[in-house]
């Protein structure tokens, strides 16, 4: 169930990321500079392949394309 979450958290990243380099109208080449990245290393990300890279990176990389990320934690019910 971990993996799972973690996946989950990675895809949500990875979607806000790509649909903010998206918005930059610049190359792959000037977003990857952007974000400290290789263009390779960005095309892989926004092609979608999450496993490549850690939640850490993710946060990291979402916070200098400008995205404030933040995590919340709720309680889980039991029923039954």
């Amino acid at each position: 169930m971990l993996h799972a979450l973690q996946f989950t958290l990675r895809r949500t990243l990875i979607k806000a990321i790509t649909k903010q380099v998206e918005a930059w109208d610049k190359s792959q080449q000037a977003a990857a500079r952007k974000l400290g990245l290789s263009q390779p290393r960005l095309n892989t990300l926004l092609n979608g392949h999450a496993d490549p890279f850690s939640l850490d990176m993710l946060v990291a990389i979402a916070a200098k394309a400008g995205l404030q990320v933040r995590i919340s934690a709720m309680r889980r019910y039991r029923t039954g």
